[in-house]
């Protein structure tokens, strides 16, 4: 989807920002709602201001049951957010516009940022507002200074840098979570080299050589059979943002996966890379996600996703 207006991903260790999170009914832009919003506002590296708000999505009939319902029952072993809680919930048309007054025009930081900012654009351009905050997404940052973590999902994260958690999947406190966690690897960024160093090494070097995913082989032979990647084949199309293709098929390869170089009947998961490459293509679709379309209406069972989506699915244990 090519989201006009959207802010820009940043890359920099700023002391002035705001820290968003949301909980929603699922990972799918199209089909799933939020249902939690929270930021804080930081002021040279302190809390300065608190916003949360829980917000009544859709509501739907499950079968065989004729009482309204807003989330199933595997969000709310997640969140703790039960459907009696959203039942009073404001809704989006209240919460949102009290939301953008809160952010106002501050650069926003999230964890796999572009999932929150994916849903929050979404959710506003429904209402007819715009969301265009630039942000910096602290899962680029935590995998560049903490690269031999198998794992870098926020509990993953405060648990390498000793920060506890009280709460997880709760809006406000992995706001605060996310907060402790980027002041701490700033602060160990920053022991090391200047800020201007660190972003510099983002920089994206050309490589002459063809990316084969045959030549992608795991690192590991302990995989974890229920991982939802596990025996799945993966195919990218377009730049990805928290790092280069050749590293995520690496990941995906020591889950258990297999890297597919083109979509054919076998893919599983087409992982759709930046919107900025996906419009710049004629009709705003690479190839391959003109294949995949046509092989869905054919009825093979491919899901394309976007790259936050992806690094969900990749990061689930």
């Amino acid at each position: 989807m090519d989201r006009e207006g959207k802010g820009s991903s940043l890359i920099g260790l700023p002391l002035d920002y705001t820290v968003i999170d949301v909980e929603t009914t699922g990972i799918d832009y199209t089909y799933c709602e939020i249902i939690e919003i929270s930021a804080i506002k930081v002021c040279n590296g302190l809390v300065v201001d608190r916003f949360s708000s829980l917000v009544q999505p859709t509501p739907y009939f499950e079968e065989g049951n004729t009482k309204e319902v807003y989330v199933d029952s595997f969000i709310t072993a997640l969140t703790g957010i039960t459907n009696e809680m959203l039942v009073s919930a404001p809704k989006p048309f209240t919460v949102l516009p009290q939301f953008l007054s809160f952010v106002g025009n501050s650069v926003l930081v999230a964890h796999n940022a572009n999932f929150d900012i994916n849903f929050l654009y979404d959710a506003c351009n429904r209402l007819g507002m715009k969301f265009s905050n630039n942000f910096i997404d602290t899962l680029r940052i935590f995998r560049k200074a903490l690269p031999n973590l198998s794992h870098h999902r926020l509990l993953d994260i405060s648990n390498e840098l000793g920060i506890s958690v009280n709460c997880y999947h709760r809006a406000e406190a992995d706001c605060l979570t996310t907060n402790m966690c980027y002041l701490e690897i700033r602060s160990r960024i920053l022991a090391n080299q200047s800020e201007e160093q660190f972003v510099s090494s983002f920089k994206k070097h050309r490589h002459s050589v063809k990316l084969d995913a045959n030549d992608i082989v795991p690192q590991t032979n302990d995989f974890d059979e229920t991982h939802p990647l596990y025996g799945k084949t993966v195919v990218f199309t377009g730049a990805l943002s928290c790092m280069t293709r050749r590293a995520a098929m690496q990941l995906v390869a020591n889950v258990g996966g297999e890297n597919g170089n083109s979509v054919t009947k076998k893919t599983n998961y087409l992982v759709i890379g930046s919107e900025e490459f996906a419009s710049s293509v004629k009709d705003g679709k690479t190839t391959k996600m003109k294949k995949a379309e046509d092989l869905r209406l054919k009825g093979n069972e491919i899901t394309i996703i976007s790259e936050a989506a992806f690094f969900d699915l990749l990061e689930t244990s």
